[in-house]
């Protein structure tokens, strides 16, 4: 799942119209707008592919001017670097232990070997 949020520019004239086009819009959620103009807009997509489809899509919309896409989340993205950090030799073995009790870390800049003996 990708959840996304973009910010579409339209003139200020034009605003409820493009407003309930993009409404139009499956996948895409409109949130608010001010008087300038600035739509937000949230975008929830099964891949980065439909996305930028949806992305496309609004930019095409009548009287929108721009629109980019300003935060993405993607729970696939999280779950590969998630993974990597579990099976990196790099991480300290003592981060992987779940019942480590963290009043019990000693930081000083790194958190190798900063256990308390």
């Amino acid at each position: 799942m990708n959840i996304s949020s973009v910010v579409a520019k339209v003139k200020p004239e034009d605003l409820e119209a493009s407003i309930k086009r993009l409404q139009e819009i499956p996948s895409c959620e409109y949130h608010l707008h001010d008087e300038l103009g600035r739509i937000i807009l949230t975008l929830e997509a099964e891949s980065l592919n439909e996305e930028v489809k949806i992305l496309k899509a609004i930019e095409a919309t009548q009287g929108v001017l721009s629109a980019e896409m300003i935060y993405s989340y993607s729970e696939e993205e999280l779950e590969l670097e998630r993974q990597k950090l579990t099976q990196s030799p790099n991480v300290p073995e003592m981060l992987c232990d779940e019942n480590l009790d963290a009043n019990t870390i000693l930081y000083s800049g790194s958190v190798a070997n900063q256990l308390e003996k």
